[in-house]
Order: C-alpha cells, then structure tokens, then sequence
C-alpha cells in the first residue's frame, strides 16, 4: 500500500478478507482468556511483543487491525490505541519523563494536558516549562541537558497558532531529545506529523478519525526508537480498549477522507462569511490567508479540520449568551470532529503563563459539521440578530 493514495489506504488497509472467511471488515473479537495450544506457548507469550493475542487487555486481532491502520497512514511505526486522547497524553508523558527530567511544553496547549503535566508530573520531580508556541527554531535556546520531550500541539484547539514542527524537531533532534505533538486537528490525513520530524504523535481517535460521535478513543503512534518504552508504559497503566470501539474506530477510518475533504469546504465556506461580519474582529482559522501562521500551514499541511475560532467585537456577556443560545443547528459542547457542528466559549487567557493572549473580545470555538453551509450560515445570521437585541 505504500505506493498507493491515502485514500485507496483508508479503503483497505487494516482488513485482509482471506483471513476471515472472507468478510470484508474485520470481525468483532471479543475476549477476556486466550487459550494456548501447550504449556510453553503460553509461557513463551511475554517474549512475543505487543503484536501477538495473548490476553484480552493487551489486544485482539481488531485492535491490532485498527492500530496497524493509523500507524500506516500517518508513516509511524507502531500504534496504541487507549481508551481517550487524554490518557494517551498521560501515556507517553510518564513513559518519557522521571524525577529531574525537564519537559519544554507549548503554552497553547490543551488545558487538560497542562494540568497532567501540574497535577502528576511537577509532583513527581518533573521541571515543566512553556514555551511560546511560535518559537520555532528558536527552541534551542530553551534545551538543557536534562530535557526529555519537546511537547507540540499544532495548532492549538482554541487560539490555533501553528507550529514550526520541522524547525523545533531539528532543533530537538541536535540534542537527541524527542519531539511529541497532539496531532488531532491535523489528522494523520492532512499531517504527516513523521515526515515533519514529529518522533511521537497523539491522536484523540474520539475526533475525526472515528467521526460519529460514538466513540471514547486515544492514539499513540511512534517511529521505531519510541514503540517500546511507550508501549510497556501503556501496558504498566492497565490502559485498555474494547474491540467493539477499535471495530467503530475502524469503521469510521473508511470514510475519514470523505469527511474531512467536506468539512474542510464547509469551514473554510463559513469562515470566510464570518471574515465579513461587522460583529467579528477576527477569524482564527489557519487556511485563511489573514491567519498569522498561514503560509506554515500551506507549507506543512495537507489540508485543514473544520475546528476555529472567532473574536467578536467587544460585546456584553448577556450578549453573547443570547447569541450561543440562539443557534439551532449547533450544539453547545466539548468535543469535536463529528458529523455534527458545535460551539462553545473558550477562555484562553485564562491558561496562558509564558505567553501573553489578550483577545479583542468574546472568544468562540466553532466546530464545522456536515450540515449545508447555507443552512449554518442562515443560523449564525438569526444568532447575531439575537444578539444585536440583546444589546438594546
């Protein structure tokens, strides 16, 4: 497959028909106990690697299927699947780090993993600085000796400032110090994170590569040197996945290109009418040509999620919830990358410490669904009416 468009991967890769009767998906395996064929096949299992049946946490033949599918996709070694994109954050964080260690990590990242990193590893001995997410090369002045991960998040889910992953990886990589990036608003369809020199790419699976918003799902996937001490950590946290969710995941691989080609046309759609909006002061979307990180998008991405963000102009609160209230065809929720667009406040100057992020105004996160762009647009338009008489 390696010869072949991501697309005709996405199609075929993690199922092999001859092995299952021919089915064309492969099965559900549901298992708790493997049986093994004599005494020394079951106490050779400990020396066969993570690829082999041997116990129901560690896998079934449609977990591996799933995992074997996005590792290939994305041009990584190996993948994990975990329960949820935060628990592959703490993963490969306490596989990396130990008392003393100093971890570089991008003040626009997600707020979660910031408070791993103050709640378990500052604890434990770890030194934690942030970095501006925009240093790019110049991250090699902040490298010290006892560095032990460069973390990346490119761009960041609510200001999206995109990183200069290929700079800070030479940069890390000078001094033999792995580059770490939380790679879900990129996908391993519109970023090659291990062409750009990402050593270790986090994935929150729950997103688009499952889709449909089913799905509770994490992805660590690594280039060859990083598969096994990330993978014994994996299996020393008991973290496990259901085969029924790898099975869903794995459905929704099929038709993550699909997707992402349409929400990407309906983003961009929406975001450029919002450009035009008397309420907004910016879009923070990085396909537009007046994002600040633009041209490292067009250079480093294949294409762009149809997750951004909007400042409005200064605006009373009440305003602003009337506007959010107002909308109809988008949820006010969390999450992201399904068929289904979303909104919700973000508070981003609020998280910052190394960086300074002062918005003009109100800040709010849209996620794009598959909806007609026509038809959001005409609820976006009904919302700020909502919210122009909510002023008075």
């Amino acid at each position: 497959m390696d010869d072949k468009d991501l697309d005709t991967q996405l199609s075929h890769l993690g199922r092999d028909p001859a092995k299952h009767s021919g089915m064309v998906n492969t099965p559900v395996f549901r298992t708790s106990t493997v049986i093994f064929p004599n005494l020394a096949a079951y106490e050779d299992r400990k020396d066969q690697g993570f690829k082999t049946v041997k116990y129901g946490r560690h896998g079934t033949p449609t977990t591996f299927a799933f995992e074997e599918a996005v590792a290939k996709i994305e041009g990584g070694y190996q993948a994990v699947a975990v329960p949820n994109g935060m628990a592959a954050i703490a993963g490969v964080l306490l596989a990396l780090t130990k008392d003393g260690g100093h971890v570089l990590m991008t003040d626009a990242a997600y707020a979660p993993a910031r408070n791993f990193c103050e709640r378990q590893l500052r604890p434990r001995g770890v030194e934690i600085e942030y970095y501006d997410p925009l240093i790019g090369g110049g991250i090699a002045a902040k490298l010290k000796s006892n560095t032990v991960a460069v973390y990346c998040e490119s761009p960041s889910s609510l200001s999206f400032e995109i990183q200069d992953i290929p700079a800070i990886a030479a940069a890390a990589h000078a001094k033999d110090i792995p580059v770490v990036m939380d790679n879900t608003w990129g996908t391993p369809y519109f970023f090659p994170s291990f062409e750009r020199g990402v050593d270790i790419s986090i994935q929150a699976g729950t997103k688009y590569i499952n889709g449909h918003s089913d799905v509770m799902m994490g992805l660590i996937i690594t280039n060859e040197r990083w598969w096994t001490p990330v993978r014994q950590t994996v299996s020393d946290f008991g973290y496990g996945v259901s085969p029924d969710d790898c099975w869903l995941a794995l459905r929704g691989l099929r038709t993550m290109g699909v997707r992402l080609k349409q929400q990407m046309a309906n983003g961009i759609e929406v975001a450029q009418w919002l450009q035009g909006r008397p309420e907004i002061f910016r879009v923070l979307h990085p396909a537009l040509e007046s994002h600040p990180g633009h041209a490292l998008w067009k250079r480093d991405f294949r294409g762009a999620a149809s997750l951004f963000s909007i400042v409005l102009r200064p605006v009373e609160t009440a305003a602003v919830n009337a506007f959010v209230d107002a909308l109809e065809l988008f949820g006010i929720g969390s999450s992201w990358g399904g068929y289904e667009s979303l909104v919700n406040i973000a508070h981003v100057e609020n998280l910052r410490t190394a960086t300074g992020w002062k918005p003009e105004g109100p800040m709010i996160r849209l996620h794009i669904g598959l909806e007609s762009p026509r038809d959001l647009i005409s609820d976006l338009t009904q919302a700020f009416d909502k919210m122009k008489a909510a002023r008075g």
